[in-house]
């Protein structure tokens, strides 16, 4: 299952996720299955989602949505993303 890994700053994670809610890439119709948020414990400014998709032409399609969005209004939410399609290729519980 490929997965869209997207990490970044905020000026404020509360204004960022206000932001996020408003889904402005309509991430259902975009393919994703589901969503993870993480944050990090040493800066809850700093952001991190994973993105699950069916294809990774989906998650691409994702991708490429996002980036106009960070060229534009998500210049006030976001600073300097960055973000890469995985897909696991090993998981191990211990």
């Amino acid at each position: 299952m490929p997965t869209l890994h997207i990490e970044h700053a905020v000026p404020s994670f509360d204004g960022w996720k206000k932001a996020f809610e408003s889904d402005p890439a309509d991430r259902k119709r975009s393919g994703v299955r589901r969503y993870r948020i993480s944050q990090s414990v040493d800066d809850p400014n700093y952001v991190m989602i994973d993105l699950d998709f069916d294809t990774i032409a989906d998650a691409r399609g994702l991708l490429a949505a996002m980036e106009k969005v960070w060229a534009g209004p998500g210049k006030a939410f976001m600073v300097d993303p960055k973000a890469h399609i995985v897909e696991i290729t090993e998981s191990v519980e211990l």
